[in-house]
Order: C-alpha cells, then structure tokens, then sequence
C-alpha cells in the first residue's frame, strides 16, 4: 500500500512541475516579464515576486526551470497557487471572478489528468506507428495553461475515452429517418452510404445491426455518434421527441474498437479507409469540440477545390506534400436552429495496417517523454548522428531544414499564389520519416483554414460556389496573421525549442537557418519582411484566450482569439541578455498589421 501510494504522489509531483512549467513559460510570454537575476519574475499588478531559477533558457520561450517557484523562501507554489496569482495579475478587464475561477479549476482538471496519463500502459506491439504517436501526448500543447483539461467530460469517463491512455470504443449507432438527414460528399458515394459501408466492413455485431436497418426500411439512414457524446443526445428533449415518434431509432454501441486520435474525437481504425470527425461536447484546450456547419461545407469544399486543378499543381511543385481530405460529412436535424450534436466528417486515412509507415504527429516529435526525457525528434538527430559519425549539431540543422522545405515551402507557395492559408500547427502537421529523416509532410484538418480576401476571385475560378456556406474568405491581415503564427511561431520555433531543449543544437543556430531560409523562398511577401526582420511578432495567447473564457470556434475569425505581441527571436530580439521588457508582449487587436 505504501509502495502504490508512493507511486501516486510521484505521478502527482510530475505532473504538477509540468503544469508549473507551462504557466510559467505561458505568463512570460504573453506578460512580456523580464527574469531579473536569472530567478525573479515580477507579477506588478500584485507587487509580488516569483523566485524560480532558470535552468535552460530557450529562445523560442521553452524554458526549463529549477522547481519548486517560490512566493518566498520556504514558501513553494503548486499549480493551482500560481494559477492563482497569474490569473488574478492578468486578469484586468478581461476577466472576473467566474472567468477566473474557471481557468483555475481547469488547470486543476488538466493536472490530474495528466498524473494518470504519466502512468500509462505500454503502447501495443501491434499499434501502427500513426496511432502509437497520436496516443503518446501525455502532457500536451507546452504553452497552453490547460492542455489536457475536458470538461463536463470527467471522472471514470476520461480513462475510458483518453487517448493517452491507448483505450478503444465501440461506436454509438442511430437509425435516422433519411428526411431527417442533411449531408454532401465530394467523392461517387453519399456520406451515408460511406457509414454503412464502414459498418459492413465486419461480420457479427455490425452485420447484425445492418440487417435490423435493412429490416426497418430504405428511407432510414445510420449514423454513428461518440459514445459519451451520445449519452449526452439521449439525454435531450429533442432527440427523445425524436425517438418517441419514431423517427429515430437508438441502436446502442455495436462493432469493433475505433481508436481515439490526440484530439480526443477524431477516431482510427486501421483496417477501414476513413477517419470519424465526431462531435463531442467536452470543453478541449480553449473550445468546446462541435462540428460547425461551415466547418462541415469547408472540408468538402476544400476536397472539391483540390480537385478542380489545386492538388495536381500543388503535387507537381511539391510531391512530398499533401493535404489529408476530409471528403464527406452528415448529421441529423432535429428542429432547432444550428448544430444537432450528430455531426460527423469522414477522413481519409492514409495510415492503414497494410500500408505501414514510419508517421508521427509533429507535436508528438516535440513532447517531451513520460518518463521525463528528451522530445523524440532530438532522439532521432543523436541517433542518426551517432550512426553516421557526424557532430549531433550539423545533423539538426539539416534535420530542421528538410522539415522547413517539406512545410514553409508549400505552404508560402499556397499562400502566395493563391491566397490559402492552412492552420499548419504542430497537432495538424503529419510527418512521414525515412530512417529518422523527415521524407513527406501531410496537412490535416477541416476546421482550420482561411482564404484571403485578395485572392477570392481566383479562388472561385476554379469553384464557382466557394464560400457560400464555409465562411472561410477572410481579410488578408487575418490570414497573414494567422499563417506566421500557425506554421512560424507555434510549428517551427516549437520544433526550434524541442531541439534545443533536447540538448542537440543552439536554438540560436536553427533561428539564423530559419530566417535565411524564409527570405530565399519568399523574398517579396510582405509577412515573411515582417517575420525576419521586425521586434515583434504577433502570438496567439492560449493564456489570455482561456482566461477571457473565448470559445475559439465560435465567432468571428478575426475576434476568436487573443492575440499578443512578442520578441522576435528571428531578428535578433530574444534572449541574448534574456531581456523580455525591451518589447513587452501587448494585446493587439486581431488582423492588426505587426
């Protein structure tokens, strides 16, 4: 009993210092606060000080720290105490005490989740390499105060449906009057037709349901729903008004597991073509995890765009990118106005068993290992460098500059020629490896990308009917805010700390590297002058969003997020003397010009 109860308080004691870790690193970055002596960090608005010495300073904000922080001597903080003190020093007008309290309850929320997760089973020998990476984010985003928080999604429900934890599910099945079904697919078949085909795909349970569907008539369609998520639609008047008419038919959880990906509701199964998108009703990093219907229209939309001549140039320039299609969608209407909570998208799956490839979500690359060691990707350069006899830093530099090419390249080139901007962050972003090296690069999700208002008219030549129920065009400030900070800040400087913080390169190195690299391929975009050359870059805020209690999916694009100014470490502003008050992060106004 004392041996397990250690155990616990070791779990605890970890994820804890994590959770410190990134608050702390979260507030200096959206704070503009300097480390005064290489330990004291000033809250101003309290008259307070922090005591915490820096252990590693990181250029790209991944600092490593030498816990515990301290109040005052003697006096240590766990997460909750400085969760705290930073909310309440940042809160001004954008926050009261509910927002406040919601912040801390969910750094709470998101600690304990991560003790569990630290305490993991091993990840099955059997596990395709896309899945055992998809399932290895243990502690989360590294500069988001709530990375693993899911609430109302709590208790005995988070083992069963966490990822970290390598669980699978059968899924949740609905018969649906067909008259009742709204859907599109940019492939032959409908969407409906795709579901019932993943269904048959096993005999037994699944061919057993599809025959009492087949039974019930060919006006009903089957749609299948997270299992938490559909408890919760049970639960609710309109669907049992449904059910009681009998218009809708609840046919319980049937088939073999799918497997949830690092977003907790997009699932995997390695033997059937396509991915399951799957609303679900738990509040994940900043955003409750909906389906939108624009976000629907906007992954076939992008299919069909792709199609009409997009993808054949964008593969002829660069064969070693693609975009992973999100070709179908359907849900239920139920009467009321917006979403119903039944809506789903099919994903392509491009990682099945047969097909067995050596692939990793990006951010996997960069976390940090359970048990407290280096990211992956700076295994990967000491291991290739070891192997090949060469110093562990040339390997990382040109580590980083394949991963540049395959990503900032056709990316910028998106961009530049035709206005679109992909939300290429380091959870969208799918790296295929070759012997350790990156080879091939795959760009994921419906929800995040933006068209430039500049280049819509070229847009629609290819698709008449763009737009029309995607409201993806956007401001050119707002796209070009949103790619330096999706594919600049957060994937490639993030992958610039994970290197460094692993020990293997100067983050100072990459950074010249990086800044050489995005003037030669876009030397005339005014974004990438701004980006190598300006004090200041603008950052998302993951801190002052949660704290301001923003649902990033709703609103308008250019208002979803707070977004803050901070030193550029790609002209030379960061930590030389680590002196973050020459330019103290700001809030700026969303599309504003940096």
């Amino acid at each position: 009993m004392t041996a397990l109860t250690d155990h616990r308080d070791d779990l605890d004691r970890r994820a804890d210092a994590i959770a410190v870790t990134t608050l702390l690193n979260c507030y200096l970055r959206e704070a503009g606060r300097p480390v005064v002596d290489g330990e004291r960090i000033r809250l101003p608005r309290l008259g307070l000080d922090l005591h915490v010495p820096v252990r590693y300073r990181s250029a790209t904000g991944q600092h490593v720290w030498t816990l515990p922080v301290q109040l005052a001597p003697g006096t240590p903080l766990d997460a909750i105490a400085l969760a705290v003190l930073i909310a309440v020093e940042l809160a001004g007008p954008i926050a009261g005490p509910a927002e406040i309290g919601s912040l801390i309850g969910a750094v709470a929320e998101s600690t304990r989740n991560v003790a569990a997760f630290l305490d993991a089973p091993p990840i099955a020998a059997e596990t395709t390499p896309y899945l055992a990476a998809e399932q290895s984010l243990v502690a989360g985003h590294p500069l988001h105060p709530t990375p693993k928080s899911r609430a109302p999604m709590v208790g005995a429900d988070v083992p069963r449906y966490a990822p970290e934890l390598r669980t699978g599910f059968p899924l949740h099945w609905f018969a649906v009057d067909r008259s009742m079904v709204s859907e599109d697919s940019a492939l032959a078949e409908p969407a409906t037709s795709l579901l019932a085909g993943l269904l048959g795909a096993e005999p037994d349970t699944e061919l057993d349901l599809a025959r009492r569907v087949r039974d019930l008539g060919d006006q009903w369609a089957l749609l299948p729903a997270h299992p938490w998520q559909a408890r919760r639609l049970a639960a609710r008047e309109d669907v049992g008004r449904l059910s009681a008419s009998g218009r809708l038919v609840d046919l319980g959880p049937a088939g073999a597991p799918w497997y949830p990906t690092s977003s907790v509701r997009t699932v995997y199964r390695p033997d059937v073509p396509f991915q399951l998108k799957l609303t679900l009703e738990a509040r994940i990093t900043n955003s409750v995890r909906r389906n939108l219907r624009k976000e629907l229209a906007r992954g076939t939309e992008v299919c069909r765009l792709l199609a009409a001549g997009l993808a054949a140039e964008l593969s002829r320039r660069y064969p070693a990118f693609d975009i992973v299609r999100d070709p179908a969608w359907a849900t239920v209407d139920t009467g009321n106005e917006g979403e119903s909570g039944f809506e789903l998208v099919l994903r392509d799956n491009p990682y099945p068993a047969t097909e067995p490839v050596d692939v990793s979500v990006v951010a996997a690359l960069c976390a940090d290992r359970a048990d407290g060691g280096p990211p992956r990707v700076a295994r990967l350069v000491r291991r290739i460098a070891t192997a090949a006899g060469r110093p562990a830093g040339d390997v990382a530099r040109e580590w980083f500059a394949r991963f540049v090419g395959l990503s900032a390249d056709p990316l910028l080139w998106l961009y530049t020629e035709w206005g679109v901007v992909l939300e290429a962050h380091q959870q969208n972003t799918l790296l295929e490896l070759d012997d350790g090296w990156p080879a091939a690069l795959r760009y994921r999700d419906n929800q995040g990308y933006y068209f430039a208002d500049s280049h819509s008219d070229r847009l629609r030549g290819l698709l008449p009917t763009l737009n029309e129920a995607s409201d993806t065009i956007c401001a050119d400030a707002v796209a070009q805010e949103r790619l330096g900070y999706y594919l600049v800040v957060n994937n490639l400087l993030g992958l610039v700390g994970a290197l460094g913080v692993g020990g293997v390169v100067d983050e100072r190195v990459l950074l010249s590297d990086l800044a050489d690299r995005l003037r030669a391929v876009a030397p005339d975009l005014p974004l990438v002058r701004r980006l190598v050359s300006e004090p200041v870059l603008r950052c998302k805020g993951n801190l002052r969003t949660r704290l301001a209690d923003l649902d990033e999916l709703t609103g308008e694009l250019a208002t979803q997020s707070v977004y803050v100014g901070i030193p550029n470490p790609l002209a030379g502003c960061a930590p030389a003397g680590w002196d973050l008050t020459a330019h103290a992060a700001e809030v700026v106004p969303a599309g504003d010009p940096a």
